[in-house]
């Protein structure tokens, strides 16, 4: 996830919002146009959720109309949202209405940008967050073309524009100035006072207002993801040996992070085939407090098949995990057993494992087991659970056990 101010971004996030040549200066690609204080609504024809497709004009006879710029996989746009839905349903009375767009291309987000959701930014998946989130509005799908997204100059989401009945633009920017979940943060309603002002007749006090949250994800993108994958392809992998007093420490976890424990092997067909699924989430949460730790029982003669299937695989330490793994005082997240005696290796690692292939244990900072689960995963599943131990929101560093 790349979070950036508006146009302003950190050096850690401008090599994620400008890492294609072709988009100009303002984060907008060629084409893209940005809207003026006073200029119409642009017109759109976009697929919603529900299947239908949605029009300027099915929102013709409302006093206001908010189009919002949201997605999946933000988590400012996660943040805001507990704010903005209740928000929608009080002001709806008064003539508000609101339609939601995701901009984003799927196929220009990383994996490592979706660490704070279940889910891409894909149409499908559309249907999924909007019902987890309770969506009472249209939410319309914009990735395939982005032509509405670059006819409002959607600069990041979450950005609202807000029209007038003769749909003229008369605010664009933020819902509010907070990007984090708790109403106390906000000590500025910017969105909210500008309608309040139009519905009373009076002009809009601040009209423009940064658009703080993810880039907009533009189809350009798609070809810097695809060399970000090559790149991956060629990291190197490290595997390690491990013994009985290893693997204690490791379920000990004394480190700050959430860390997975798969135990697994060559000859295990359902470890094998779960496998590609495990490295893709070691990925998807790199940027956040969080390892995925793996241990082959194969022979250990035979560590060196277990590190060609792991080269296979491509189950290289994520580059922005590998800061925590060398403070933690290992050189690698991969690992053979040297042991023969199982029931040792049961002991130090969990009292409660039975001896089945693949094994999974979720483990909190200070050794608290989270989550135990013999066999196969559902990943789909798996995933969601992560997403709600580790949180949706950037700034949830804590890490709590799911109720």
């Amino acid at each position: 996830m790349a979070l950036c101010l508006g146009r302003f971004l950190s050096p850690a996030s401008a090599a994620d919002d400008f890492a294609s040549n072709a988009l100009l200066h303002d984060g907008l690609p060629p084409g893209a146009h940005i809207l003026k204080i006073g200029d119409p609504a642009p017109e759109f024809s976009l697929l919603g959720i529900d299947g239908k497709t949605y029009t300027l004009a099915d929102f013709k006879d409302a006093p206001l109309l908010m189009v919002a710029f949201l997605s999946n996989h933000c988590p400012v746009s996660h943040a805001i949202e507990p704010r903005l839905l209740p928000y929608v349903a009080e002001m709806r009375k008064k003539g508000l209405a609101v339609v939601a767009i995701n901009p984003n291309a799927p196929e220009a987000l990383r994996v490592e940008e979706l660490g704070y959701s279940k889910y891409n930014d894909g149409y499908e998946e559309m249907k999924l967050y909007a019902r987890d989130r309770g969506f009472k509005f249209p939410y319309l799908y914009d990735g395939d073309t982005q032509v509405t997204a670059m006819a409002y100059g959607c600069l990041a989401t979450p950005e609202v524009f807000i029209f007038d009945r003769a749909r003229r633009l008369r605010y664009k920017g933020r819902f509010d100035n907070s990007r984090l979940p708790d109403p106390a943060s906000v000590t500025r309603r910017d969105a909210p006072d500008a309608i309040a002002a139009l519905l009373a007749g009076r002009p809009v006090d601040v009209p423009v207002t940064l658009a703080l949250g993810c880039s907009t994800k533009w189809k350009l993108k798609a070809t810097d993801v695809a060399e970000s994958e090559e790149r991956w392809d060629r990291e190197p992998v490290r595997v390690d040996p491990i013994d009985d007093a290893g693997v204690a420490a490791l379920a000990r976890n004394d480190s700050k992070r959430l860390r997975v424990i798969n135990v697994w092997a060559t000859w295990c067909v359902p470890c094998v085939e779960e496998f590609p699924g495990l490295v893709s989430l070691a990925r998807r949460f790199s940027t956040r407090p969080f390892d995925l730790i793996t241990i082959s029982l194969d022979d250990p003669k035979e560590k060196a098949a277990v590190k060609r299937f792991l080269e296979k695989h491509h189950a290289a330490v994520p580059e922005p995990a590998m800061p925590a793994v060398t403070a933690q005082g290992r050189r690698t997240d991969s690992y053979y057993y040297t042991g023969t005696d199982t029931d040792g290796f049961g002991r130090a690692l969990d009292p409660h494992w039975q001896g089945a292939l693949p094994c999974t244990l979720v483990i909190a900072p200070g050794g608290q087991v989270l989550y135990r689960h013999s066999g196969a995963l559902d990943l789909t599943a798996f995933r969601g659970f992560l997403v709600d131990t580790l949180g949706l929101y950037y700034d949830q560093a804590r890490i709590h056990a799911v109720r």
